[in-house]
């Protein structure tokens, strides 16, 4: 990852925490249900995840009990409009967006000495079955202050209002009760403590449930996508709900998505934009054996890229052309079929969004078109980082650098 990191390209904005927020940190997660780190210092994220923590306990979803019960830290004002790295469900950092967009006042006061602990509610104990993931429709916010500091304020503020009382200025037990809780939690009179929950509406989105989950249900038909070969099969066998079921790598999903207008295509103005050129150079690229110039070179030049294109087997050669050779053939005939010319993965990459979409659907379905054909290295670092990250890893230096380079550039 060291290239990515001196690119400022791998988990960039994460916010340090030592000293007394590490103590702050662990009794959110002491209330939540889970055993405090040992680390004296770490990084978060916008939800208050740490991949130092996930590290050390060997468990990237730390933060939940359970798929169905995930939660979040907010430790420091600083987490506003910070990324959230591993969301469990895309919708996650719409939600902390909309937390700070009404608590910001209350999170800058709160977070001076204390920290919130987040349960994301969405009244579903644990999943039992794959489809459970249907029943995700409103999302409940709760909050809890480490401490109880509410609660404490409310009893302060008791306390106060009983000195006030007669005579009982004079009486020393409630002076003494009065700086004990002034001494413990601090002068919480002014303080704005009070987080009532909220309600976050869910419409599709996806999740990292039961291997990797798409819920559509805002188009023409409930459209429900896996990634786990295994819940698949299991979810097919569940008559209860009124949905389509496809596994994501069913030739017929890209058939059932253009006929929802959930996805669309036009081949003619894809081969003239940056994507197109992306993803036909890092096709090229998988195909190099032992090249005698450096892969960045091949890519970026267009005398190599024709030289090497050239050196491949001529059926390689046509998979990373196919494109073009589809459209130069088209020119004379309409009698070929795309099937029989253009590579499928080549042809799938080369959807996009709906034009007709809401913007909130269109992220999801372009993540959701990356993990079906994942070609254009730039949109797999935006839409799907971790998996990025993890194919990153295993391809060559020379390759890593052409990726650095064009995700920097945004070429």
């Amino acid at each position: 990852m060291e290239k990515l990191i001196e690119a400022n390209l791998y988990r960039s904005e994460l916010i340090p925490v030592s000293g007394k927020l590490v103590e702050r940190y662990n009794k959110c997660l002491v209330k939540l249900g889970f055993t405090p780190t040992k680390l004296t210092s770490f990084l978060i994220d916008g939800i208050g995840w740490s991949p130092e923590i996930a590290e050390e306990k060997n468990n990237i979803n730390y933060l939940n009990n359970g798929e169905a019960n995930p939660h979040g830290i907010i430790i420091s004002p600083l987490q506003k409009g910070k990324p959230v790295y591993l969301p469990f469900h895309t919708f996650d950092r719409d939600m902390m967006k909309h937390i700070f967009k009404v608590y910001e006042h209350q999170i800058k006061d709160i977070t001076r000495d204390s920290a919130i602990c987040i349960d994301f509610d969405q009244k579903i104990d644990a999943f039992y079955e794959p489809l459970d993931v249907l029943k995700y429709n409103t999302i409940h916010i709760n909050f809890h202050l480490m401490n109880n500091l509410y609660h404490q304020q409310k009893e302060q503020l008791a306390l106060i209002d009983k000195f006030k009382h007669h005579h009982n200025f004079i009486n020393e037990d409630i002076h003494n009760e009065i700086l004990k809780s002034v001494k413990t939690y601090g002068d919480l009179r002014d303080r704005n403590l009070d987080l009532p929950a909220l309600d976050f509406s869910v419409s599709s989105f996806y999740t990292r449930a039961f291997g990797g989950v798409y819920v559509l249900r805002d188009f023409i038909s409930p459209i429900v996508i896996f990634e786990d070969k295994k819940w698949h099969k299991e979810a097919i066998k569940d008559t209860n709900y009124d949905v389509l079921i496809f596994h994501i790598q069913q030739k017929e999903l890209m058939d059932k998505l253009r006929d929802h207008m959930i996805i669309e295509y036009d081949l003619e103005k894809s081969v003239e934009t940056k994507q197109y050129q992306r993803i036909k150079k890092f096709e090229l690229a998988q195909h190099l054996k032992a090249p005698e110039h450096p892969i960045n070179d091949i890519l970026n030049n267009p005398i190599l890229f024709k030289s090497y294109l050239n050196k491949l087997t001529i059926e390689d050669r046509k998979k990373v052309m196919s494109v073009e050779r589809y459209l130069e053939k088209l020119e004379t005939s309409n009698q070929y079929k795309i099937a029989d010319i253009i590579d499928p993965a080549m042809f799938n990459a080369l959807h996009k969004p709906h034009s007709s979409l809401e913007t909130k659907h269109q992220d999801l379905i372009w993540k959701l078109l990356v993990n079906i054909a994942p070609k254009d290295v730039l949109y797999w670092y935006w839409y799907d980082k971790q998996d990025f990250y993890k194919h990153f890893e295993t391809w060559n230096n020379a390759l890593k650098t052409w990726v650095v380079q064009t995700i920097s550039n945004n070429v």
